[in-house]
């Protein structure tokens, strides 16, 4: 017999409060870890976040992913649609499998960009001792069409009409649709550069595909924040409440950051309702968002969906709450909706803030591509042997 919602509502939070997942944890708490594992980590939490999302991306029932799953946060990596008829309920665009051919441990499209783009790291050439170039954007396109001829899997609207806008022979300065969607595809960055300002036009060459404003705003934002984490040391909301308050950020990401920042309060303030409630995190994200009628089936809360002004501030709540890596990405998971996105975001940031070293072995060897990503990391210039970077 079934065990009622709420019951398995229940049992998941008593499992996060017994995985220390509610506890405000700095890193300094433990051991240090090196420069080298946080810039790893930055990549690794991110891949690794996104493929705990395959299973359940473009699932809108949180409800429904809880009871799937057991009432427990996930603990491994999941097929798409796997306890749930092999297919997952995209609200608006309907029910089925959007990522064909993927199995558990693999990536979603958003974790398969940010590995995308570190082979194409890998494929550079780097002179010791000078810094690395800007990322050659003809260079970069004509590596990603040789990619997208054997790509498996998920290719999003604004992949397919880049794809076509190449065809008909558009110029790469006009590139790309209006998608509003985050896609954040530059985890690997920090393994290249260390200067701000080169992270951040790395953030935005690697999203050639899309062209709208709010979606190109968060990636020089997360960037700034991975930075401060990575090399002014700063706590996670130190780092967030800076990057925020920098002369760069646009109004529009300081709004929605300031937005995550009173959702993460209200949740934790146990004379809120919002605390006591059971689907507290599938609440918190709903409640942050206007109703966004797509003109498909059924309207969707922004929230839960793709676009920045939902997934950014989605993501800033579950670092800023969890502040550890694996309790946050479990959490996100399991709220469904566009999760691999706000993933992307969460195993960045929270990698970048805990090293590699956060990552349990059992998600390493079950990831089906780590080693290979392992490998183009240590290929990269700011960890290679002889960087002069502190090792592992």
């Amino acid at each position: 017999m079934r065990r009622p919602i709420r019951a398995l509502a229940a049992l998941f939070a008593s499992s996060l409060v017994q995985q220390g997942c509610v506890r405000f944890v700095h890193a300094s708490a433990a051991a240090q870890p090196s420069l080298a594992s946080r810039i790893r980590g930055a990549f690794m939490g991110a891949v690794v976040g996104d493929a705990l999302c395959l299973g359940s991306h473009y699932e809108y029932d949180a409800n429904k992913i809880l009871a799937a799953y057991g009432g427990k946060p996930i603990e491994k990596y999941m097929a798409p649609g796997e306890h749930m008829g092999g297919m997952t309920h995209g609200v608006g665009w309907g029910q089925r499998n959007y990522h064909p051919g993927k199995t558990a441990g693999e990536q979603t499209d958003y974790g398969d960009y940010n590995a995308l783009v570190l082979e194409y790291f890998a494929t550079r050439k780097y002179k010791d001792n000078d810094p690395p170039l800007p990322i050659n954007k003809s260079e970069l396109i004509s590596f990603w069409q040789r990619k997208m001829e054997t790509w498996v899997g998920w290719k999003c609207t604004q992949t397919r009409q880049t794809l076509q806008q190449i065809q008909q022979g558009v110029p790469q300065d006009q590139l790309g649709g209006m998608s509003n969607a985050m896609a954040i595809r530059h985890a690997a960055a920090f393994a290249v550069y260390s200067d701000e300002k080169a992270l951040i036009d790395a953030s935005t060459t690697v999203m050639f595909t899309h062209r709208n404003s709010h979606a190109f705003l968060a990636g020089p934002y997360l960037s700034r924040v991975v930075h401060r984490l990575l090399y002014k040391n700063m706590g996670l909301r130190e780092a967030i409440e800076s990057a925020m308050n920098d002369q760069g950020t646009d109004e529009f990401i300081r709004s929605k950051v300031k937005m995550a920042l009173s959702k993460v309060d209200e949740a934790a303030d146990p004379s809120k309702p919002l605390s006591q409630e059971k689907m507290v995190d599938d609440l918190a994200l709903t409640s942050m968002a206007r109703l966004w009628d797509v003109g498909k089936s059924e309207p969707i809360k922004v929230g839960k969906a793709s676009p920045t002004e939902g997934t950014l501030p989605g993501a800033i709540y579950f670092i800023l709450k969890y502040q550890q890596l694996l309790p946050a990405l479990q959490a996100n998971a399991m709220v469904g909706g566009d999760n691999a996105s706000r993933s992307i975001a969460v195993g960045m940031v929270l990698g970048a803030y805990e090293g590699v070293e956060a990552i349990p072995e059992s998600y390493r060897t079950s990831l089906k591509h780590w080693q290979r990503y392992s490998d183009w990391l240590d290929q990269m210039p700011l960890l290679k042997k002889g960087s002069g970077k502190d090792e592992l």
